[in-house]
């Protein structure tokens, strides 16, 4: 078996796929918190985030808080409150992107707008103009950092579904 080999990633790179996942994130806090009203796990993971994207140095705290919204999806009354618990965690783990050309290192780019993309699909509302609006606020070099990886494996969830459309969405948005 060999082993994937390293992309190049610069630090800014790196902060630019957070901030893209936090700002996916937040569009999903405000369900998290009117659901879950005294559980700020989610909230201090997208703080984590930011603050990160904002120019700290990667440390522990984008970690910690991205297990402990994880946990907090798990204990969630409901999809919709999960998926945005989720969408908080995957935001703060975005910034543990490995360099490595995997396949999986997709999610962390992108399940935070998928999380946003099933929130809005379970909300009735078009699925494929959500999808293209997310990809759309991928700026660069988000689409560019993208298309170092592999394409984003399929899945048997939705959530698995969204997020390959959205890889092939963010890929195509800014082919230069």
């Amino acid at each position: 078996m060999t082993t994937p080999p390293d992309l190049d990633l610069t630090l800014e790179e790196l902060r630019a796929v957070v901030r893209f996942a936090a700002d996916c994130a937040a569009e999903l806090l405000p369900v998290y918190e009117s659901s879950v009203a005294d559980d700020r796990r989610p909230r201090e993971a997208l703080d984590a985030a930011r603050s990160f994207a904002d120019g700290a140095a990667r440390s522990n705290l984008q970690r910690t808080t991205a297990f402990a919204a994880h946990r907090a999806a798990k204990e969630a009354p409901d999809d919709v409150t999960r998926l945005a618990a989720l969408a908080c965690a995957d935001a703060a783990g975005a910034a543990y992107l490995h360099p490595l050309a995997q396949a999986t290192q997709v999610g962390h780019v992108l399940r935070s707008a998928a999380c946003v993309a099933r929130v809005a699909e379970l909300r009735g509302d078009d699925v494929g103009r959500v999808v293209a609006a997310l990809a759309g606020r991928a700026a660069p070099p988000v689409p560019a950092v993208l298309r170092r990886y592999p394409a984003a494996p399929g899945g048997r969830t939705r959530l698995a579904e969204l997020l390959v459309a959205l890889d092939a969405a963010v890929r195509d948005s800014d082919a230069r």
